[in-house]
């Protein structure tokens, strides 16, 4: 091995075993695992409920419509969060083939208003006459 290539090897295994090094690398990981934990879980507004942990839901952003903001699926629960413009609305007992069917739909309002709106307490899954999710 020429003396030029032991140099470099030297270098490497010096910069890898740098206690500075070492002690920068960890302080960053540190700081990310820490700042992590901080994070406040996101809780949102839902008309004639109130406030609403998302923690256990799987939420989607919807771009693709202009009355379909988001949806928030709680599947054990089968409970649905769904952002219409700037308010959420709840919806209980309706299942995930419900919610998929939703998220495909060529118009996604359309399909809201057909199969999950009701009017009044008789919609197919309105959470008055359906059993609400207790989250603590």
């Amino acid at each position: 091995m020429s003396s030029t290539n032991r140099q470099d090897q030297h270098r490497v295994y010096s910069s890898a075993g740098d206690p500075l090094t070492t002690i920068r690398s960890l302080a960053a990981i540190i700081t990310l695992l820490l700042g992590a934990s901080f994070v406040e879980a996101e809780t949102v507004e839902v008309k004639y409920r109130g406030p609403v942990d998302l923690k256990p839901f799987i939420c989607q952003d919807i771009t693709r419509s202009s009355f379909v903001n988001r949806v928030c699926y709680d599947k054990p629960n089968r409970y649905m969060l769904i952002q219409l413009r700037a308010t959420y609305y709840h919806y209980c007992e309706i299942p995930d083939r419900t919610v998929a069917q939703l998220l495909n739909a060529p118009s996604m309002g359309k399909f809201y208003n057909a199969n999950i709106k009701g009017s009044g307490s008789d919609g197919p899954y309105d959470c008055r006459s359906h059993r609400v999710p207790v989250y603590k």
